[in-house]
Formats: structure tokens, C-alpha cells, sequence
């Protein structure tokens, strides 16, 4: 059952407790056990919801940036990744494999200020070599999600 609630509300977390469980065959209070359950496990993490910011009058800046690091003796690269994570400003923080070991993605107001927490906060602390920033220009699927109007074709059919 838990593999069905999860694959549900990943796509939509307002669905209603009874929509849930009779698309699950179950009783609405062992659905909300698990799903409780399940928050208190950690597997369920928070509840999100996700805007289209172009649509509205709040400028936002999203910023994705490779970090190179040096990894911390018996702590790898956890301990740093949980200082980056804990400034406001950063949205998320990934481990990878490649070219570079960090993704951070951040918001901030302005590319100026995106700026200014790049050089001012990440890229002077201890361990980190090196740090690659890119814009998002734009949006197209987030999540998911479809984010831009879909453009119509506006051209005229002519037959022969």
C-alpha cells in the first residue's frame, strides 16, 4: 500500500483522504495511519506546492551551480553539504557523479544577489575548490509539471 499512496500524492498531495483510499480499496483511517506513519519515518518529507512565478509580479532568480570539493576526512561530503544547506537562500543540495560533486540550487531576488552569496558565502568556506553558476532562463516542465502555455499553431491551412 505504501508504494501506491506515495506514487499518488507525489502528484497530487491535496488529494482527499477519501478520493485516496477508495482509489486504494482501503479504509480512510488505515490510509491516514500509513500516510502518518510514513511522515514519521522520514519517507514522506514535506508537502510542497508548485508556482509558476513567471505568472505573477514577483521577480525570482533561479540558480543552479556545480561545486568541486574536497571531501572531509571521516565525513566525506555530508558535513559540508549540510553547512550549504542550511543558508535560506539554497533551495536544494545534490551529490553527484561527473564532472563536479555539489548542486545547489538557489533563489534569490536578483542576479546580483545570487552573485554576492556565491562569493561571499559559498565559495570562501573550507573544502570548496571551485564553483560553475548557470541561470534558468526559463521554465518549461517543473516537477512534472508542464510550467508555459502551450503555443498553437497560428498558421493557416491552405490546400491545393
Amino acid at each position: 500500500m505504501r508504494e501506491k499512496i506515495l506514487a499518488i500524492i507525489e502528484k497530487n498531495s491535496r488529494i482527499d483522504l477519501a478520493d485516496l483510499a477508495a482509489m486504494l480499496g482501503e479504509s480512510e483511517a488505515a490510509v491516514a495511519n500509513e500516510i502518518a506513519d510514513m511522515e514519521q519515518e522520514n519517507i514522506i518529507c514535506g508537502y510542497h506546492t508548485l508556482i509558476n512565478w513567471e505568472k505573477t509580479g514577483d521577480e525570482k532568480v533561479v540558480a543552479l551551480i556545480e561545486v568541486k570539493v574536497t571531501p572531509q576526512r571521516d565525513q566525506g561530503f555530508d558535513s559540508l553539504a549540510e553547512r550549504i544547506y542550511q543558508y535560506s537562500e539554497v533551495e536544494s543540495v545534490y551529490l553527484m557523479s561527473g564532472a563536479y560533486d555539489l548542486t545547489v540550487i538557489l533563489e534569490g531576488k536578483t542576479l546580483r544577489e545570487v552573485a554576492q552569496f556565491v562569493s561571499n558565502k559559498l565559495a570562501p568556506l573550507d573544502s570548496v575548490l571551485s564553483t560553475a553558476t548557470h541561470f534558468v532562463l526559463k521554465k518549461y516542465k517543473d516537477h512534472g509539471t508542464i510550467m508555459c502555455d502551450r503555443h498553437e499553431d497560428e498558421r493557416m491551412l491552405i490546400t491545393p
